[in-house]
Order: structure tokens, then C-alpha cells, then sequence
């Protein structure tokens, strides 16, 4: 924000998850004003010439609140919002997700994933029914909550929020940008995972990476394949 033209030297950015502004009118939102004010078309610019964006929770939030997701008519313009909980409160537990066939450029489709959600404002809702559609059809939905079968579900607690559709995370239209509403960045070694005790006696030894981690690997093997 300081010095907007630092984007043009980098491939990547994150925008984490917390409580930016103390989440003060509504989550993300201030500092989702403040870089559209201050950054405004050079992040599309940065989008454009193959930088990816990664946002996870707060970060998804400002990421929608700034416009550049879904993105679907390449400018600046809130489509969707992430709002209250169903459930009305602050819901901390593991989910199941599920990565779907989509436009994103580092999430690769059909992986089953266990992440933990930590949210009160995470419904994902479109501005009317035909966008939440078109945007399960069209590729933009890059990861649902799923139940026990691993269908996608709007059911309390395997979806923690109520998203229609079981909306978990979003990409834009070229797909170089990615919002995820739980948090690969707390499950991305296997001692964070919570049965990491079971696993390793089973099989004798812990895998590599934790569930989370295939996030950021995805990314940095796309930046480094397209530098």
C-alpha cells in the first residue's frame, strides 16, 4: 500500500486470514477500501500479466469485498458478498472439502481435503440465484464443503456457514486468483491435522505435508513454471 509500485516485482501475494480493522463495518471491508483506493487497477494489471492471488478467510473476504473475486466482468465490482454464519456465531471446527473441476490455476481438481473453518461471516452468496449458478457452472466454484458421501451440502456442520451450493472457495474468471474461506495455512504440516497420532501408528510414518500444504506448493511450482 506504501508503495504500489513493489507489485510489479513479485509473481505472487497472499492476503491472510485474521481481522483486518478489527473487522470493523463488516469483515474485510476496510482494508478491501483501502487497496482499491490506493492499488485499485494496478492489482488487475498484476492479475493480467500472470500474478497469482491467494486470499484465505479475512483475506477471501477482502478479496470480495475489493472485487476481484469472482472478477467475472474484469473490473472492480462486489458480485458477491460473505456474510453471517446460519448458524448466527463464530464456528471453529475441521470440515471435509472437496477441489472441483474450475478455472483456478493451482488447485487441482478432485482432491478430498480436511481443513479447519474458523469464521462468522462465511456464507458465500451471489448477488441473485443465476450468478450462484453461473458460477458453479462456469468454473469460478473451485471448492465446496462436502458431507460424509462427498456430495456437496448446504447441512450443518459439514457446511459451516449455510453457503448455497456448499460454496467453500472461489476463483475469477482467468484464474490466476483464489479465495478459500477455511484455512490451509492451519493444516499444512501433518502434525496439524488431528488425527495425526492415528496416522502415524498406522502407517508408521507421517506423510510429507498436511492437507493445507497443496495449496502453496500448486503455487509456487505455477510462479516458478511461468517466470
Amino acid at each position: 500500500l506504501e508503495k504500489p509500485a513493489l507489485l510489479d516485482q513479485f509473481q505472487g501475494i497472499a492476503v491472510p486470514g485474521g481481522f483486518a480493522y478489527g473487522d470493523d463495518i463488516s469483515s474485510g471491508r476496510v482494508l478491501a477500501q483501502e487497496m482499491k483506493h490506493k492499488l485499485g487497477d494496478r492489482i488487475l494489471k498484476f492479475v493480467d500479466r500472470g500474478g497469482l492471488v491467494l486470499g484465505i478467510c479475512n483475506g477471501f473476504q477482502v478479496l470480495v469485498r475489493l472485487g476481484l473475486l469472482p472478477c467475472t466482468q474484469h473490473k472492480l465490482e462486489e458480485e458477491v458478498t460473505l456474510t453471517h454464519n446460519l448458524s448466527n456465531h463464530y464456528e471453529c471446527r475441521w470440515v471435509t472439502l472437496q477441489t472441483q473441476k474450475s478455472r483456478c490455476a493451482f488447485l487441482p481438481a478432485g482432491l478430498t481435503l480436511r481443513w479447519p473453518a474458523a469464521h462468522g461471516e462465511g456464507r458465500l452468496i451471489a448477488r441473485d440465484a443465476a450468478l450462484q449458478n453461473l458460477l458453479l457452472q462456469e468454473g469460478y466454484a473451485a471448492l465446496l464443503y462436502v458431507d460424509e458421501q462427498g456430495k456437496a451440502t448446504e447441512q450443518y456442520p459439514q457446511n459451516p456457514n449455510g453457503a448455497p451450493l456448499g460454496f467453500a472457495g472461489l476463483t475469477n474468471k482467468t484464474g490466476r486468483v483464489l479465495g478459500v474461506m477455511p484455512h490451509p495455512d492451519r493444516s499444512y504440516l501433518p502434525t496439524h491435522m488431528p488425527n495425526w497420532r492415528r496416522t502415524q501408528l498406522e502407517r508408521g510414518a507421517l506423510p510429507e505435508d498436511g492437507d493445507g500444504m497443496v495449496v502453496f506448493r500448486e503455487m509456487v511450482k505455477v510462479a516458478k513454471a511461468e517466470a
